[in-house]
């Protein structure tokens, strides 16, 4: 047997204890301290898409009722919200610099497809986790080839399905036409209903008309739609647009069934009640409670959300669902951080973004969940179905991606 010196037995102590130490040690990306997570972001608060900006505001919102309340475990967010104006050029501009200059773990919640697009490459290659992106587009849903990008609402080509569906159920020698964004977001809408009518597209679809972010104005896109005879619109446009075709479709006296993307569908819920009179009848979708709708009314989700947005938002609408969104993803990007604990490194991060399982967030519509894997970045895979009386949405059913109705 051989004996140790008790010089040689302290050594081997204090080797061990060093080993435990480092097993123990706090991991650290880049923007981790012990006080500090800086967590960067791009918003339209300009350019044409501005209206999505009060989003950005109510993550900020939310980020500061955490950081009164200690931060996550012990840490406070940083949180550095940059304009992008909703122009690809400026979002490659604005990542650089949050990335390499502000040095962020990760970037959250950014608005739109062309941008988030444009730095997906660049966010892969730096290894820099994108997420919970505002946008429906299902490229960002491909871990196999983008590993560092994951969505956050069920895709515009679902979206898109669940119109289609309702169409061939509902609306009798339908004629559809399309109004449509020049960009993978309006032409994922065309291809969903595609995807559904199948063979009967061609017959279906009786005219399609597209607008580029750059036009004054869609008024004549809706005449030549209006010419075509048909008796079903999809108006797959953002806010400034989507307010446009409703307006001319209201004032050329057209009545078609009117669809609505659900990113231009908040817009209603902030129109004048004139304004609000021409929406009447238009179907979209969401996945959130609406706060001012009185199936919601005093909840304690809603009880929660009104006291949040009066003392940190005071200046924000408690109606627009632009809100409550930022309200959620902000939610959800502070329970994937408390999940990650003490290793705060941007691998982990993705890590626990991919490792979600039917998590229930308080503003979410019963029936929609959020679940990811590391095969699946689709968070959420559910859409209700909601249609617009003059006052309010009516809530019809909640449907999967796959078209099941889970819930009436």
């Amino acid at each position: 047997m051989k004996w140790f010196s008790g010089t040689g037995l302290a050594a081997l102590l204090a080797l061990g204890m060093t080993t435990g130490a480092i097993a123990a040690e706090k991991q650290y990306g880049p923007g981790v301290t012990d006080t500090e997570i800086k967590i960067g972001n791009t918003m339209p608060y300009s350019g044409p898409a501005s209206a999505y900006g009060t989003e950005g505001k109510a993550e900020a919102a939310y980020f500061a009722m955490i950081n009164d309340q200690g931060g996550i475990n012990g840490r406070k967010i940083n949180f550095i919200s940059r304009d992008d104006a909703y122009s690809p050029p400026k979002t490659v501009e604005v990542a650089h610099q949050l990335v390499e200059q502000d040095q962020v773990l990760l970037l959250f919640g950014a608005v739109g497809t062309a941008g988030n697009l444009a730095i997906r490459d660049y966010m892969n290659e730096k290894m820099v986790p994108q997420l919970f992106i505002t946008s429906g587009d299902p490229k960002f849903d491909d871990p196999k080839h983008y590993p560092w990008t994951m969505g956050f609402q069920a895709s515009y080509r679902v979206e898109a399905r669940v119109y289609a569906r309702y169409i061939l159920e509902n609306v009798l020698d339908a004629k559809i036409a399309v109004l449509y964004q020049n960009d993978d977001l309006g032409k994922d809408y065309l291809a969903g209903l595609r995807d559904v009518l199948g063979g009967k597209a061609d017959k279906m679809i009786v005219a399609t008309q597209t607008y580029e972010m750059t036009d004054a104005t869609v008024d004549p896109q809706i005449g030549v739609l209006q010419g075509s005879g048909a008796n079903v619109l999809l108006t797959a446009a953002t806010s400034k647009f989507a307010a446009q075709a409703i307006s001319k479709v209201y004032d050329i006296g057209w009545k078609p069934t009117h669809f609505l993307v659900n990113v231009a569908a908040p817009l209603i819920s902030v129109m004048q009640p004139a304004e609000a009179e021409k929406a009447v009848g238009i179907i979209s979708t969401t996945y959130i409670k609406g706060a001012a709708n009185p199936r919601w009314q005093a909840t304690p989700e809603i009880n929660d959300y009104l006291a949040w947005m009066k003392k940190y938002y005071p200046s924000g609408n408690v109606a627009d669902p632009l809100n409550v969104a930022g309200y959620s993803l902000a939610q959800l990007m502070v329970y994937v951080l408390k999940q990650c604990d003490d290793n705060l490194t941007r691998e982990n991060v993705m890590k626990q973004a991919a490792n979600i399982h039917d998590l229930k967030l308080p503003m979410l519509i019963p029936g929609i969940t959020i679940s990811t894997s590391p095969t699946d970045f689709a968070p959420m895979k559910q859409l209700q179905l909601i249609k617009f009386n003059g006052k309010s949405w009516e809530y019809g059913e909640v449907i999967s991606g796959a078209g099941e109705v889970v819930s009436e």
